[in-house]
């Protein structure tokens, strides 16, 4: 053999042996797993479906230290740091809009702009981080260019008011889905936090869906009665998200929950089930363990004479949740959550939305910010997810349903 031919070989066998795949799953040690899982995280788009971040801006007045908060802070769960070590590229920001600015005049509008203006802000003040996104196209190339996206999603459509207008309106601000109510009635429809009012969608609830069609915004069920979803569903031209939903399989006591019938015509819909990181919406030992303490501290006030906001009541609350801890559910919840979704209704109709910064801190173990995806992505490579499958979960289920909208859509 001559010594170019053998050279030659040699270079072969490197090419071959260097472009090999990682072995496989069930082969890789406990370590190699989580390599694997944090090296995805990294390759694909990350998008979650609801991070409370303008929430917990509102109220801050803007200075170069509130902006730079954003960039990294030990305060709730996102900051770019953060987000950049667990790989999350797109969070849709949410533009929330409390059940209690529906009394208002403008029934949350200006609240709704505020926010808005505070998304647009930290892409104009970090341009460098941070950048809007209004198409998955606009998510990709911003993603190339090592930027956060900041989609927005709108919840609760009160702000909308009776004008149908202001559904374009909101699509010119950038707003890419509108959670139809939150944990009250509006004028909209009926949610699933209250008693019924339109037996589901509202006459011009039914409008708003057709010009949220018409427009091509996303329309949100999570947080809606169940049977303004039944309605949507037969209504709607386009499918539709639940931008931060869990199943009610896991938690029968949480009418927020979607039911395995629900989640069934979400796929017949060819939408996506976002899943809620909220223990309280996750886990029924959480749910029942709210739902008592609740009772527990109301009975406790009213023996003590003590409006909730009392400093003295404040203190007793305090005293009650040391002595009786909220009990802790571990991150494997959220992909018991994610198995029974694709065990229902296949791989394509599943994705995140966390609703980091909007719960308190009452996250699973394992999963107390947006860094630490990985570690989600390890849980599911264990139980046999594929590579595949992954990238279907972090974003292209949510672009197939974004673009499908956007494509329906006659503007």
């Amino acid at each position: 053999m001559s010594i170019r031919i053998f050279i030659s070989m040699m270079v072969l066998a490197f090419l071959i042996s260097s472009c090999a795949e990682k072995p496989p799953v069930n082969r890789m040690t406990d370590e190699e797993l989580r390599s694997y899982a944090n090296d995805l995280c990294h390759k694909f788009i990350i998008m979650d479906g609801h991070v409370d971040l303008p929430e917990r801006l509102k109220g801050i007045k803007f200075t170069p230290d509130s902006i730079n908060t954003v960039v990294s802070t030990k305060n709730g769960d996102f900051d770019f740091e953060r987000a950049k070590k667990g790989g999350l590229s797109a969070p849709f920001m949410s533009i929330y809009i409390p059940s209690s600015y529906q009394k208002k005049p403008d029934n949350g509008k200006s609240l709704a702009d505020s926010l808005i203006n505070w998304v647009d802000l930290i892409t104009e003040k970090l341009p460098e981080k941070f950048a809007l996104a209004k198409t998955p196209s606009e998510v990709e190339t911003n993603f190339k260019a090592g930027k956060i996206s900041l989609p927005k999603g709108m919840e609760n459509g009160a702000p909308i008011g009776n004008d149908l207008k202001n559904v374009k309106y909101f699509y010119d601000r950038g707003v890419r889905y509108i959670t139809l109510t939150h944990s009250k009635n509006n004028q909209i429809c009926d949610s699933s936090g209250d008693t019924t009012k339109w037996n589901g969608l509202s006459p011009f609830g039914k409008e708003v869906v057709k010009e949220m069609n018409r427009v091509g915004i996303m329309i949100d069920i999570s947080h809606v009665d169940d049977s303004t979803f039944y309605q949507v569903m037969k209504l709607t031209k386009a499918p539709c998200i639940a931008s931060h939903s869990s199943c009610r399989y896991f938690a029968p006591t949480v009418r927020r929950d979607m039911t395995d019938d629900m989640i069934k015509k979400l796929g017949e819909n060819d939408g996506v089930i976002a899943v809620n990181f909220y223990t309280a919406f996750v886990d029924s030992v959480v749910a029942n363990y709210m739902a008592k303490s609740r009772e527990a501290i109301k009975h406790i006030l009213a023996e003590e004479k003590l409006k909730p906001r009392d400093s003295a009541a404040l203190r007793l609350i305090a005293e009650y949740r040391k002595e009786n801890p909220i009990p802790v559910v571990k991150i494997e919840k959220i992909a018991d959550h994610i198995d029974h979704i694709v065990h229902l209704i296949g791989i394509d109709h599943v994705a995140f939305g966390s609703d980091f910064d909007g719960v308190d801190e009452m996250l699973p173990k394992g999963l107390e910010d947006v860094s630490k995806y990985p570690d989600l992505i390890y849980h599911l490579l264990k139980r046999g997810y594929t590579e595949s499958d992954i990238e279907k979960i972090c974003y292209k289920n949510i672009w197939r349903v974004w673009s499908k909208v956007e494509e329906l859509s006659l503007h």
